[in-house]
């Protein structure tokens, strides 16, 4: 097996995948010791051909790859797509409109995050080979065993995802995996800007200080790992970013009295710098700090109940629909309807409202009922006896 490795080689593919109605793609990467994901593969499938494309090859210009990504009468599959639009995103070409099968085999009834070679065996009968699963990708050359389970991942895709579309119109949920796809597509979720990196992170406290260090801390670890290209956790460990914000050490000395930070960083390249950043938030903390939600007023006693009570109803619905529970809520939006019943939740927006957002308020207010049947447990209204005069 050949991969393509020449510009002129991938436009003619290029060229013979328009017009088709969608086409499959994965890629392989290394990123175990980078910021920045290494593409090391990509592997492209439609109903009338496939290629392996290298990346690596020397004076190979993917644009006419990226052009078809940014194809908005194409549609692009992906499996657990994350990480690959993440890569697309970066190099300008967000893969729109797309299609992910884990997600879509979450609404299938699947289970939760379902792997591929799963979801494969299971709605294609085919038992995929995983020999070549730990391959270094950055390798080459590559050998046609590698090539072939690469290329394998989407030829079972393409034949997959028509099947599993066609089961999703027909249980009317496909319009509930396409509500799911902007967000996945949405550009603000793989947004690398180092003045935003403190969003990923949940600051302990609220006070203009700690928040403007913490922020300038963080900003200041995104950019040296994007600049050195190395892994934010090799630069600065998470849990030191608190205690650097909370201390807000202003001397060289004062760095290596902390405990989260690496022993010498004071003396390191980095340390200078980074007194630097922490100096500077400190100049107008009241202006730099970010603005994040003060914290709500406690949960009444018997929230926790509530949660408990939610729980057993999100099962209950989760398992008459057949749908992933995962998909419909998530613990903390539960603790968000217990405390409030116009909670800024997906639970209780769309698709998901009607699946099981707005039976979690009525089970509030009485309205439903939880009742065991046997082992299953049912979702019952609860009638109300009139009072007497």
């Amino acid at each position: 097996m050949t991969p393509i490795t020449t510009t002129a080689e991938l436009a003619e593919f290029c060229n013979g995948l328009k017009g088709q109605p969608f086409i499959a793609v994965d890629t392989e990467f290394m990123r175990e010791t980078t910021y920045w994901p290494k593409l090391c593969l990509i592997q492209v499938a439609s109903p009338v051909s496939d290629a392996v494309i290298d990346p690596l090859a020397e004076g190979l210009d993917l644009e006419p790859l990226l052009e078809l990504m940014r194809d908005e009468t194409l549609l692009k599959v992906f499996h657990a797509a994350r990480q690959d639009v993440e890569i697309f995103n970066n190099l300008k070409a967000m893969p729109t409109p797309l299609f992910d099968t884990q997600v879509a085999g979450m609404a299938a009834g699947f289970g939760e995050q379902i792997a591929y070679d799963a979801l494969v065996r299971q709605m294609l009968k085919i038992e995929i080979d995983k020999s070549s699963r730990f391959t270094d990708w950055a390798r080459r050359p590559l050998t046609d065993a590698q090539l072939a389970y690469a290329l394998a991942d989407v030829t079972h895709l393409a034949r997959l995802f028509p099947v599993l579309r066609d089961r999703l119109q027909e249980s009317g949920r496909l319009a509930w995996v396409e509500e799911e796809m902007k967000a996945l597509s949405d550009p603000a979720a793989y947004d690398v800007d180092p003045e935003k990196a403190w969003r990923r992170l949940r600051p302990r406290k609220t006070q203009a200080k700690y928040l403007a260090v913490f922020k300038s801390v963080s900003a200041w670890r995104e950019r040296t790992a994007q600049q050195r290209d190395q892994p934010r956790g090799r630069i600065l460990k998470d849990e030191a970013i608190d205690e650097l914000a909370t201390q807000a050490p202003t001397s060289l000395e004062g760095l290596n009295t902390l405990r989260g930070v690496p022993k010498g960083f004071g003396g390191s390249k980095f340390g200078p710098d980074l007194i630097a950043a922490i100096k500077a938030a400190l100049a107008d903390p009241e202006g730099y700090a970010p603005v994040v939600d003060k914290p709500g007023p406690p949960p009444p006693p018997s929230a926790g109940a509530v949660v408990e009570l939610l729980k057993v109803l999100l099962k209950a619905r989760a398992e008459e629909a057949g749908v992933a529970s995962k998909l419909i809520a998530t613990v903390s939006d539960l603790e968000k309807i217990a405390a409030d019943d116009e909670a800024d939740t997906p639970a209780l927006q769309g698709w998901r409202r009607e699946a099981f957002g707005s039976d979690a308020l009525k089970i509030k207010r009485g309205e439903l009922a939880l009742v065991l049947d046997g082992i299953k447990v049912r979702v019952v209204e609860v009638r109300r006896t009139p009072r007497s005069a």
